[in-house]
């Protein structure tokens, strides 16, 4: 397998080129109807871009010593040629959508992801918010590496997942020609999925296409104004608490959970699950003889 290049590495100063020109269209352009950027909010998200870089190569150790354990005990292999290489991209994005659809209904898993989403501001420097806890997808991606894509194949073309998406991160660019909004995701597609209003929840799943979410029924098209944030949204601006505060909800759950079932409930169900109340005993009569005795 050949070397391939790291595209998120060599995409960063793009990535902050675009956003210092998005930044000044704001400035020189602004426009009452969209909410261009903050300085803390900003500052925020570009301290969660760079320690993820930091973090995701720490947590590329042990996921790439188990794909390569796994690419070692399939017999197949997928080769690296003109014609695979789209073929393998098609189906990272698949088990993509997959992934980001689990990060977003599983709550350990949405502890990782909603640092992404903990913006009530929605720009290109949104999309470099990215978490520190990345490590949670790998096992998604598992029937790829056993069909024999190599690791560093499917680290390529998730890269070039991740790079597509920071394009749609804004409010300055409208609806597409309907031809594109029908097949890729797009700016006005991902904002649906960056809302926070009931009927846009959990909606637009795709990462570089949208078909997948046209056929598994999560698909939602732009309506009215996104509302951006979190349905309860974090009072906070420091990167340790943005990429922490979700697990540590978790663990006030968890100790606080009176059985079992709902520890593991307070992990492994929606965000928003909470144990079913418990009926109350019914009290005893105040003069202390079952309901129904006579005196």
């Amino acid at each position: 397998m050949p070397n391939l290049p790291d595209v998120v590495l060599w995409s960063v100063p793009a990535f902050l080129l675009l956003t210092v020109l998005e930044m000044a269209s704001y400035r020189f352009h602004p426009d009452d109807d969209e909410q261009g950027y903050g300085g803390r909010d900003t500052a925020t998200s570009l301290s969660m871009g760079l320690g993820s870089l930091l973090f995701d190569a720490l947590w590329k150790v042990p996921v790439v010593a188990v794909y390569s354990a796994l690419y070692a005990a399939t017999p197949l292999r997928v080769p690296l040629l003109w014609w695979t290489v789209p073929l393998m991209l098609l189906g990272q994005d698949f088990f993509y959508y997959w992934s980001h659809r689990g990060h977003h209904v599983v709550r350990i898993l949405w502890a990782c992801h909603v640092v992404h989403h903990s913006s009530r501001r929605y720009n290109l420097s949104t999309a470099l918010r990215q978490p520190w806890t990345s490590a949670t997808g790998w096992v998604f991606y598992v029937p790829l590496v056993l069909a024999g894509v190599h690791p560093a194949a499917l680290a390529f073309c998730s890269s070039v997942n991740l790079v597509y998406q920071f394009w749609i991160h804004t409010e300055r660019i409208g609806r597409l020609p309907r031809p594109v909004e029908l097949v890729l995701n797009t700016p006005s597609h991902h904002r649906v999925h960056h809302a926070s209003q009931g009927g846009y929840l959990d909606r637009n799943f795709g990462g570089i296409l949208i078909v997948w979410d046209r056929l598994f029924g999560t698909f939602a098209p732009e309506t009215v104004r996104p509302v951006y944030g979190l349905t309860k949204n974090i009072a906070t601006h420091n990167p340790l608490r943005v990429a922490t505060h979700e697990y540590a909800a978790i663990a006030r759950d968890v100790a606080a959970a009176r059985t079992w079932r709902d520890r593991v409930g307070h992990v492994v169900r929606g965000p928003g699950w909470q144990p079913s109340p418990r009926p109350e005993a019914p009290a005893a009569p105040a003069d202390g003889l079952p309901e129904g005795s006579a005196a």
